[in-house]
């Protein structure tokens, strides 16, 4: 079952709600918002995360970001938080606040997961909405922003108070536990941003690497001189697939819940 987001009705998202969330005895119940890939898999994503959620204890939140809303029909438009003042980050924040109310759980301490142009999303969810995120999993971004403020958006972050309407939420930044994840064969370049022919090149977007991997590499690299505290992962034999992936932030997740424990 699909719900369509009070604040947008073109938006849906879809959960997962562990059977016994709210029975006495088990630790609080949290959530998860977990971000699809251009494909807009959502529902495979939300299944993934169900054992875990009910594991842990962990209502799993997956939007389904439309492709088309724009008027040249922008498949990746969601990847990049904003197009023509839609404002996708703003629309997941209120799909877990209206989940937030409807199941008297936390809206804040979440965890956050996004594959491929969800990773997109996902780390640059960061950078506006730390303070709301306990522990994040990027998985196998094609394209990334770096923390650096002397890049402009989407590159960096010079930029990115004049178009959000807030700084960056630096101090937060570091709070989060950050886990970067791909497997170590992502090496085909399809769907990467490579040359100036796709609509959001920009100067500098083929210097952050030719492949996923470099790419995540090279945001690591530019995560831990702000202190962020960050961890990076390549898995042996693995290509551009959502599923050991999604087993790998599974494992991050439940180590991060331990450690709160």
């Amino acid at each position: 079952m699909s719900f369509s987001c009070r604040m947008d009705p073109r938006f849906s998202y879809c959960l997962y709600v562990p059977r016994t969330y709210a029975d006495a005895g088990r630790p609080p119940c949290r959530m998860l918002l977990a971000v699809h890939g251009t494909e807009r898999a959502n529902q495979r994503l939300r299944d993934l995360f169900a054992t875990f959620a009910e594991r842990e204890n962990c209502i799993v939140v997956a939007p389904l970001f439309p492709a088309g809303l724009s008027a040249d029909d922008d498949i990746d438009a969601y990847k990049y938080l904003e197009r023509d003042g839609l404002r996708y980050d703003l629309v997941a924040c209120d799909m877990l606040d209206e989940v937030a109310a409807a199941y008297g759980v936390q809206a804040d301490d979440l965890r956050v997961f996004g594959f491929s142009g969800g990773a997109h999303f996902a780390h640059r969810f960061l950078y506006g909405h730390a303070r709301r995120v306990r522990a994040a999993s990027i998985a196998a971004p094609g394209g990334i922003t770096v923390p650096d403020p002397a890049q402009p958006w989407w590159i960096g972050v010079a930029d990115f108070e004049a178009r959000f309407g807030q700084p960056v939420a630096w101090d937060a930044l570091g709070n989060i536990a950050l886990h970067l994840v791909v497997g170590a064969e992502d090496t085909n370049p399809q769907g990467m941003i490579q040359s100036p022919a796709h609509p959001h090149w920009m100067p500098g977007a083929d210097a952050l690497g030719a492949t996923r991997v470099a790419r995540l590499r090279h945001l690591y690299d530019a995560m831990r001189p702000i202190n962020a505290n960050v961890q990076y992962e390549e898995l042996d034999g693995v290509r551009h697939d959502m599923t050991p992936l999604v087993e790998a932030a599974q494992r991050f997740f439940g180590t991060v819940s331990r450690q709160m424990a």
